[in-house]
């Protein structure tokens, strides 16, 4: 393989290959030991396109990686998870670690989903969505049960396939997913100060856009989380646990705070001052700005007088 290339893997089996690993046992899940996978010097950047969902645990792996924008050791526990047609890149930047490479990565084909509930309430598991910059790490306890997790499946599909294979494995992906997502939410909650960065530096991204002259249409959600370097989702879960509130409540709170400030300190008109805005028509700022305060916009100016 070349460095610097996009690689398409369009199946597990293929995945196998590509990283000089046997064939699979079962052609739609596969539990991979991270350690057998070679790493050559030459590979300064591998970036994969899969069709497949991949949830990796890795630590200790030799060298330091750049994923995204954002360096790390690997010196814990760290789980990642990638939905199919997604797009992974990893660079490589310099060997640093002497701790042996050591973890997993579950490949589960969308197809092994099928006709099962999971096939439907996999895609209410946000952190699919994160980029690895957004990653989640896992206390000792913690990697422990997911090892488990992830043993039991190994297990399952090892020993003879019959007709309580599929479900039973479903099953332990699902607690898997369950036993992640409780641990997102217990990792937001500790990284509190990184979360009021990000808040602040929303507030700045906001100001920013508002402060604009002939801007063209109101801030949507992706820009914002694009501005901020981070998936609309993991913005968005990042807020609720610190404020309450979504992004999409903290835009629409900067914009009325805008609105008041314009409608209290000028002679605009009400449309003048919504084409200012964004809004492509006066009547939907007037609804926006009357549920957020029960007053219209004509209403709020003139208890100023």
């Amino acid at each position: 393989m070349q460095s610097n290339k996009l690689y398409k893997v369009n199946s597990i089996s293929e995945f196998h290959k590509v990283r000089g690993l046997r064939p699979p046992l079962h052609p739609l899940v596969s539990l991979v030991d991270y350690s057998t996978l070679v790493h050559l010097p030459d590979h300064d950047k591998i970036s994969w396109l899969q069709t497949y969902y991949s949830i990796s645990l890795k630590k200790g792996i030799q060298g330091k990686y750049r994923y995204g924008q954002s360096d790390y050791d690997f010196d814990e526990g760290l789980m990642s998870f990638f939905a199919p047609n997604q797009i992974l890149t990893i660079e490589y930047v310099e060997n640093i670690s002497p701790i042996p490479p050591s973890g997993w990565i579950l490949l589960i084909h969308p197809d092994f989903l099928w006709n099962t509930s999971l096939a439907k309430t996999i895609k209410q598991y946000t952190f699919f969505d994160y980029d690895l910059t957004e990653a989640l790490f896992l206390s000792d306890k913690e990697e422990q049960i997911i090892s488990d997790i992830l043993m039991n499946i190994q297990r399952e599909y090892q020993a003879n396939i019959d007709k309580f294979s599929q479900n039973i494995i479903i099953s332990q992906i699902e607690l898997l997913l369950n036993y992640a997502e409780r641990f997102y939410e217990r990792q937001f909650i500790t990284r509190k100060k990184e979360n009021h960065e990000l808040l602040t530096r929303l507030e700045v991204v906001l100001d920013e856009f508002f402060a604009r002259e002939n801007q063209e249409g109101l801030p949507s959600v992706q820009f914002v989380a694009d501005s901020l370097n981070v998936s609309p989702n993991y913005l968005s879960n990042s807020l609720k646990s610190l404020t309450g509130q979504s992004t999409q409540n903290h835009i629409h709170e900067k914009l009325i705070a805008k609105a008041k400030e314009r409608l209290s300190t000028s002679d605009l008109s009400i449309s003048e001052i919504a084409y200012e805005l964004g809004f492509e028509h006066p009547q939907s700022f007037s609804k926006l700005f009357k549920s957020k305060t029960k007053l219209s916009p004509l209403g709020f100016r003139e208890s100023f007088k």
